[in-house]
């Protein structure tokens, strides 16, 4: 659900289900729709219609058919369920009718140039269909109010429906979906009608709480949530959608300047419209992993599973980097004899749907791996499991992308069997050692103050740039209030596959703490330069040197409080050392020869997430008087040591 204010790069993405691949859950928002409508040939090749579905309860779901023009023979289902809009943007605005036609239909050219019967649905609730939307629809929800449903039950009258009154359908169907779309296709396939052969949840959201858009590691995902929010609202359905959608006004150039100066969420909450709150204050009113996340955790019910899956998520994927393991591990626990696969690109949130996938920001992979993937893995899949082609070469259980050496990887599990777990310890001095430190400093220790925080990226900016996944934090080592440990020059390659998990001995003079750990790539001295754009007669802007260039490979917080439960959380005791660990991420990432690791550790990453007053309050009901500085400790004495568990690869 990629929470972002709506950009030109949202609305891209938005567009993506004509042309590449359906809307990014939450940055695309409500007009996630078909790419611009021109008219051009698919008009010769396909024929669209527009029908109202019902469901078992009586509510009807607008669903849009796109069906190939030669009935000489069959051809499977493709369905794409959205809270978007089913709608066709064109002209500037969203728009409904079977006149109007996208310029591509599915998830890439190749799923148009072979045939299918396309479906995009509004889901319940949401714009031309009929009843009451829910966030992350629960699956099991005691007593439904009138117009609510269940996600799976919707597919499989839809899929009944589908199969009676479309001619020409070979009695398979696929679905699939990115992000919001992507959960749609998670909770689709529970109990799934027979005929659904293959489905692929990519980006989905899937536990909000629990690493996807809203909270990381207890700690609310605030700039994202908040663009999103803005945009994203209650619709009074059936409807086509507003006209125009206007931008929210940050009153500020930058959006650090914009939440600091409001500093609490009360605060901040207030510059936002009756409507614009409605369903963003229920995700941080709800602080705690309650009953309103856990029922919203499609995971736990992705059982009865029929259909072959392929989850598909993105290393730098600033929304929902969780999502494709917890559903791959899901469906394969509870599913033992349906497929469940696994591919991971170095894409941001929907990347591999239309970009070429070569480079992030100053970050380059070296190939098109969105066309690697479009072509090589998805368009097979699907063609396997809904005509029957057996592709050129079987599709591995995981497909992942190795950043570093930037290499395509395939195995039969994640994480790798052959990865072993191995403790990177942080060291006095600075330093980072495989070895545990035995004499030397006790501790590291630095002032946290709340009305100072630090900021995750070194540039000013309204929205969350998709760069943040891999930018360069020599910003960040420079601040007083940032540790950093660095590893000595590499003499090999060094390969990471698997969870990363922060260990860590500290304290607090506070009573609450947040503790960022980031995973960093740091380049040599001397390294190939960038591109360069020409510079004309006048003096250029600076060149940015990869030289010492320090990468992000991966950060999370941990909001100290939660350190023992996330349902339960707990105050610090002002000094006492307390042990902590948590999940960083997943990552597969080679370190190269002549590289170094660094790890940075520090208490604020503002504002991506929200400011902890570091009292032990609930924040989204806390005071100005509760922001207090705190300092902050991290122990690696030979009893307190403190590292990052790694899971490390063979050397080749």
């Amino acid at each position: 659900m990629s929470r972002r204010p709506l950009s030109i790069l949202a609305l891209s993405l938005a567009l993506a289900f004509a042309g590449a691949a359906s809307a990014p859950a939450f940055a695309a928002n409500a007009v996630a729709a078909d790419a611009p409508a021109v008219q051009r040939d698919l008009r010769a090749s396909y024929t669209k219609y527009e029908y109202r579905i019902p469901m078992r309860d009586g509510t009807r779901l607008f669903t849009v058919v796109y069906v190939p023009k030669d009935g000489s023979k069959s051809y499977p289902f493709l369905i794409n369920r959205t809270p978007y809009s089913a709608g066709v943007y064109a002209d500037g605005e969203l728009r409904y009718g079977e006149d109007w036609y996208p310029t591509s239909i599915g998830p890439s050219k190749e799923f148009e140039d072979a045939g299918y019967i396309f479906v995009k649905q509004d889901v319940r609730g949401r714009y031309m269909s009929e009843g009451k939307w829910q966030e992350m629809t629960p699956h099991l929800k005691a007593q439904r109010a009138a117009g609510e449903g269940q996600e799976s039950q919707d597919m499989y009258d839809t899929m009944e429906w589908l199969l009676k009154h479309v001619p020409n359908n070979n009695g398979k169907a696929g679905i699939y979906g990115i992000s919001y779309p992507g959960f749609y296709t998670s909770a689709s396939i529970i109990d799934s009608h027979p005929s659904i052969k293959a489905a692929s949840p990519q980006a989905p959201v899937t536990d909000l709480f629990m690493g996807d858009d809203s909270y990381h590691g207890g700690a609310f995902m605030l700039a994202a949530n908040f663009g999103f929010y803005a945009n994203f609202v209650e619709q009074k359905n059936p409807t086509t959608g507003p006209k125009s959608r206007e931008r929210f006004d940050y009153g500020a150039s930058d959006a650090y300047d914009f939440y600091l100066r409001h500093l609490t969420m009360p605060n901040i909450l207030a510059t936002l419209t009756d409507g614009q709150r409605a369903y963003l204050a229920p995700t941080i009113e709800h602080d705690t992993y309650d009953q309103f996340w856990q029922t919203r955790d499609i995971s736990r019910h992705l059982k009865g599973v029929k259909a072959a899956v392929l989850s598909v998520g993105g290393w730098f994927d600033a929304e929902d980097p969780q999502g494709p393991f917890t559903t791959y591990q899901a469906v394969k626990k509870f599913n033992p004899t349906t497929f469940s696969g696994l591919v991971m690109g170095p894409w941001v949130h929907g990347g591999w749907a239309r970009y070429d996938g070569q480079q992030l920001g100053h970050v380059r992979f070296d190939s098109k791996t969105g066309e690697y993937f479009r072509t090589q893995i998805q368009f097979p899949f699907f063609e396997q499991h809904l005509k029957g082609v057996k592709p050129a070469r079987p599709i591995a259980e995981v497909t992942v992308f190795e950043t570093g050496s930037n290499v395509w990887r395939q195995y039969t599990a994640w994480p790798p069997a052959p990865a072993k777990a191995r403790m990177l310890y942080l060291a006095p001095g600075g330093k980072l050692s495989w070895t545990q430190p035995a004499a030397g400093a006790d501790y590291d220790e630095y002032v946290s103050d709340p009305k100072k925080p630090v900021p995750y990226i070194g540039y000013p900016s309204l929205g969350v740039p998709q760069e943040y996944m891999v930018s360069d934090q020599r910003f960040a080592a420079t601040r007083p209030d940032v540790l950093t440990y660095q590893s000595d020059v590499l003499e090999e390659d060094v390969t990471i596959a698997g969870p990363v998990t922060p260990k860590l001995f500290v304290s607090t003079t506070g009573t609450d703490a947040d503790w960022v750990v980031k995973l960093i790539d740091v380049y040599p001295n001397e390294y190939p330069s960038g591109e360069r754009g020409p510079r004309g007669k006048d003096v250029g802007a600076p060149e940015t040197s990869l030289a010492g260039f320090q990468q992000l490979v991966r950060g999370n917080p941990l909001r100290g409080k939660f350190r023992n439960s996330f349902e339960k959380p707990e105050p610090f005791v002002p000094g006492k050392i307390e042990a902590i660990s948590y999940h960083l991420g997943d990552v597969n990432h080679t370190f190269r020869r002549g590289h170094r690791i660094m790890v940075q550790v520090q208490s604020s990453w503002f504002p991506l997430i929200d400011l902890n007053p570091q009292t032990f309050t609930s924040i989204p009901k806390a005071r100005p008087e509760d922001f207090k500085a705190a300092t902050q400790r991290v122990y690696h004495a030979a009893q307190t040591p403190s590292g990052l568990q790694l899971m490390v690869m063979p050397a080749h």
